[in-house]
Order: C-alpha cells, then structure tokens, then sequence
C-alpha cells in the first residue's frame, strides 16, 4: 500500500497531494521535543527523544501527511540528539515512507556550503525537504534546489513579532517577503521550492496566493500561537490544497502523563476533523 506514494527515497509534490486527498488532511506535525516536558518515565529509557517521537509517530501517523523536527531541539543534546533525529527520520522512512518529511534547519550559506548542508539532510538524512533563509539570495538557494524530489522550503512571512523588523518593510514600495517570493520564481529548479507563511498573518495569504499560486505553503502558528485554521484556508488553498499546517507544542504536549500519545492524538484528530469539513466545502 504504501508504495503507492513513494519510490526509492523520492517524494513528488503529486505523492503529497495524493496523500492529502487519501487522509483529508493536510496536518504537519512538528516534532519539537524538549526533554524538560517530555513525560518522566520517558526519561529512564536509553533514548528518551526517540521513544517520545515513535510514540508520537505511532499514535498519529494515520491523521496527518507530514512531520517537521525542528533541528535545535536535537542539536541542543549534542551528538546523542543527532543520534536521536537520525533514528526519528530513519523510523519514518521505513514505516510510513509515504509520509513527508521536513528537516526545519532554516539553513542558508552560499555555494559549497549550501551543497553541504543540503547533501546532509538529502542524502545523509533523507529527509524529503529542508527550510532554508532567503538572506543570501539565489546562489545559497540553488544547491538545494539541484535535488529532484526534494523541496526547499523558502522562509517567505513567518509567524513571530520580528517578522515586522524586515519582512513586510517597503522597499522601492514593495515589501521585502514579495520581493523574496517573486525573485526566487527566477531561480533554477524554482519549481522545487515551497514557502514558510506563518499563521499568524492570515489577512497575507490572499496577495502571496497572487504571487505563487500554486506553491505548497507550510503554515506554522495555528494553536499555540493563536493562528485560525478557517482564515489561512480562506485566503490559502488552492486546486491542489496546496498548504502543510504545523501544530507542535498543541498537539505533542496535549499531556505529559502516561496518556501523552493517546493524548495528541486527540488534538490531531480534532484539526484532521476540521480540515476534512473545510475540504469537503473545498
């Protein structure tokens, strides 16, 4: 069954959209994993990170398409923590090889070592996507981009206080995030490119739906950080659903008790109940 979607380490946009329309959902779930609110018995286990993410996996894989670690939550423990992201993206592979994958490293360096960072979550961590910072420009842009069947997920608005510093200031009367997302339409192998749009900043999505329409959008911000579901999917799907929604800390940490797995999924299943209405209306 699950070859259906994926092929020798591959993820297509049109495996994703599949996916999606197979689940009616179109759920992200972010893997941020904080040893401080991980439940305790956890913690008496070799590799605590790793047992938390399977269960998580486990209990949630059925309800959403895609999983997100943020990567300074492992790099934060060292070699170990690595270790752990590695057994984490390797389970994934093996078990649900039809589920997207995203590496939220939010890298960017120019030429060799763009390469690098891209062969290290590609290659070394097959992971189907990498965020990545437009600061550069194109040539800290265009190594991950060489990838076939890899995304590079372009940070274009996202969902923090300091977003207002740069992102939406006017340059030549144009904002600096639509100035991003118009440019890198002109990189090679754009077509590979997807884009960070946070929550948060729903009354946005209209006119970047005007820029790249039919862009995959990973949406972070909903729950914890108060963005709306139905104001991001108003302004934010397109034919082909076309939005990743990332929840975290909403889902991952619904308990930190014995119940913590059964717990999130609960909270998946209520956005995953949400979004099939709003795709059914779709």
């Amino acid at each position: 069954m699950h070859n259906y979607f994926f092929s020798a380490n591959k993820m297509t946009t049109q495996a994703l959209i599949d996916q999606i329309k197979q689940k009616k959902s179109f759920l992200c779930i972010g893997l941020d994993v904080d040893l401080n609110k991980i439940p305790a018995h956890l913690l008496k286990t070799a590799d605590p990170i790793f047992e938390f993410n399977k269960a998580i996996i486990d209990a949630t894989h059925q309800l959403c398409v895609a999983y997100k670690p943020n990567t300074a939550f492992y790099e934060a423990y060292g070699i170990k923590g690595w270790k752990s992201l590695e057994k984490t993206i390797n389970y994934l592979n093996e078990k649900h090889p039809e589920i997207y994958t995203i590496a939220d490293a939010k890298r960017g360096d120019i030429g060799n070592t763009s390469s690098m960072y891209a062969k290290a979550f590609f290659e070394d961590l097959a992971f189907d996507s990498v965020t990545v910072a437009p600061y550069m420009g194109k040539d800290s842009i265009e190594p991950f981009l060489a990838f076939k069947d890899k995304h590079t997920i372009l940070l274009a608005l996202t969902s923090n206080e300091g977003a207002f510093d740069f992102q939406t200031k006017k340059i030549n009367g144009k904002e600096v995030y639509k100035e991003v997302l118009e440019t890198s339409k002109n990189w090679k192998n754009s077509e590979n490119l997807m884009y960070v749009v946070g929550a948060t900043k729903a009354e946005y999505f209209k006119e970047i739906r005007n820029i790249v329409p039919t862009s995959f959008l990973l949406v972070p911000g909903v729950g914890a950080q108060g963005g709306n579901l139905q104001d991001v999917c108003k302004y934010g799907l397109n034919d082909n659903v076309g939005l990743l929604i990332n929840s975290s800390r909403g889902i991952i940490y619904a308990s930190n008790g014995l119940d913590f797995a059964e717990k999130a999924a609960t909270k998946a299943k209520e956005l995953q109940n949400e979004m099939a209405e709003i795709l059914k209306k779709h």
